[in-house]
């Protein structure tokens, strides 16, 4: 079997719900032609899934590093916040450091989701080359901001799901 190419040609869920929901969005300024694709493709796809544009909390950081404590930030400033979504781009250089930078945001995003309870995705690209990157935000491989608010929207559903309160017949 094939393996997919494109995974941003995802199913529009459409929860009926979604328009209650608030979404975190941080992006990281480095490697701008880049991630302002990957944030385009993400907000473009939390409001076609019915997350109204207010809801939707869009800050930009530096760099990819500091996503995870902007991520805190924004849980601490909207307690109500249902998701932060991750969005960077951190491309393979002569040394190891881009190793560094993403094991550091991924760990980051994933303690903060652990602690918060909040999904926390990790929407970096860790690509190769600067092409690879292209492929990733708009090209070939389809756009990986969209996946990104795809997984935020599945994972507000099942907490949402796991979280519907009981109805009992009285006893």
């Amino acid at each position: 079997m094939a393996k997919k190419q494109n995974l941003s040609d995802t199913e529009l869920i459409k929860h009926p719900k979604a328009a209650k929901w608030k979404v975190g969005v941080v992006t990281a300024e480095w490697n701008p032609e880049i991630t302002s694709k990957l944030k385009e493709g993400c907000i473009s796809h939390l409001k076609n899934e019915g997350v109204i544009e207010d809801n939707i909390i869009s800050i930009d950081v530096p760099g990819t590093f500091e996503i995870p404590v902007a991520a805190k930030m924004l849980l601490q400033k909207y307690p109500g916040m249902n998701a932060i979504i991750g969005i960077g781009c951190v491309i393979k250089g002569e040394t190891s450091h881009n190793e560094y930078i993403n094991h550091s945001v991924a760990t980051g995003m994933t303690q903060i989701g652990l602690v918060s309870g909040k999904p926390c995705i990790f929407g970096v690209l860790t690509p190769n080359d600067m092409q690879q990157a292209i492929d990733r935000s708009g090209g070939s491989h389809g756009n990986k901001g969209i996946e990104a608010a795809a997984t935020a929207i599945k994972m507000i559903a099942i907490e949402e799901s796991l979280n519907k309160k009981k109805t009992t017949i009285g006893f």
